[in-house]
């Protein structure tokens, strides 16, 4: 890309004359610029390294000196805006075929093997800018507005609801399933059936725009979150415990969990640990607690009869509060 094409698309102003006019290539990882690269400059403290390994020009948002005159220093406003300016021009020539998703079907896709010209974005822009940048013309990707702005794309459409091909549960518990889909037996995936929806659709949009895939076994996602501890909070392993801490980072998908638990565990002790803020429209489901900070939800935990507790707006590392270790700590010693 040449200098004056660059400076138009930023709207960055040059502060200096340099030497270089065009760049090839852009990265914003210090470590991995070539020479002749345009460097994004998220953390100014990596200007430094970016230059010495030959990047050309250097794009920042925060004070800096210029200690290399021969390069383009280009300051803009935002280097985050700055970095999708750059993305949807590029993209503007490829005609993508882009889909859009919510944030369970992305990270179920991101464990299934498919075609190298099908594309599943993560959770940000700046993780997968190079994949984007690089990709192949009429590629499809998947993507989630939840972490990538729609505006990225020219155009995206949502996967298909309407399908035929459904998956068939030969045997399930609230942690594991096997099933059959397309006469091929999966058997004993990890994976709740509260995610058998999401990956029916997921499969059905493969199945319906012949990309080829292949089912891994599955590996735990942070939503739905089972993690079988003792009565002292400690983790064991898979199974080995009848008391299960079930974490949900994303409020959205509680209503549906519980309902789900509802459905499925009649027979066992559930609690649900919300918010104190966001618990009013649940007040008359039974086994509702409420929580202000972590410490209430370990105390809770510790002194609540229960078989599986669903724990509201909290990951696993909720069991790395420095409560718990100290008691770690305390039970090894004696």
């Amino acid at each position: 890309m040449r200098l004056e094409n660059l400076l138009a698309l930023t709207q960055g102003t040059l502060l200096n004359t340099p030497f270089v006019t065009r760049f090839d290539g852009i990265s914003f990882d210090a470590k991995k610029v070539k020479r002749g690269n345009l460097f994004i400059a998220f953390n100014t403290k990596d200007i430094d390294e970016a230059i010495l390994h030959g990047a050309y020009g250097i794009i920042f948002d925060k004070p800096t000196q210029i200690i290399d005159s021969e390069i383009a220093w280009i300051k803009v406003d935002d280097v985050e805006n700055t970095l999708m300016r750059l993305l949807r021009f590029h993209l503007i020539q490829k005609e993508l075929d882009v889909y859009e998703c919510d944030q369970i079907t992305i990270k179920l896709a991101r464990q299934v093997m498919t075609d190298s010209n099908f594309v599943v974005l993560g959770e940000s822009i700046k993780e997968d800018f190079m994949t984007l940048w690089e990709i192949v013309p009429k590629a499809k990707v998947l993507f989630c507005p939840k972490h990538i702005d729609r505006d990225t794309f020219v155009s995206s459409k949502h996967l298909p609801t309407n399908y035929k091909d459904h998956i068939s549960i030969v045997e399930q518990t609230l942690f594991e399933t096997s099933f059959i889909f397309n006469d091929i037996f999966y058997e004993r995936q990890l994976l709740s059936p509260f995610f058998i929806s999401y990956l029916e659709r997921l499969l059905n949009f493969y199945k319906m725009h012949g990309i080829t895939y292949r089912l891994r076994t599955f590996t735990p996602i942070d939503n739905f979150e089972a993690v079988f501890t003792n009565k002292n909070l400690q983790q064991k392993d898979f199974g080995a415990s009848n008391h299960v801490l079930i974490f949900e980072p994303d409020f959205e998908l509680i209503p549906s969990q519980i309902s789900f638990l509802e459905r499925q565990a009649k027979w066992a002790k559930i609690i649900y640990l919300l918010p104190e803020t966001k618990a009013k429209p649940f007040e008359n489901v039974e086994g509702i607690f409420t929580y202000n900070a972590q410490q209430d939800i370990i105390s809770l935990l510790k002194t609540t009869a229960y078989h599986f507790a669903l724990i509201a707006e909290q990951d696993k590392s909720l069991l790395e509060h420095q409560d718990l270790v100290q008691n770690d700590v305390a039970l090894t010693l004696f």
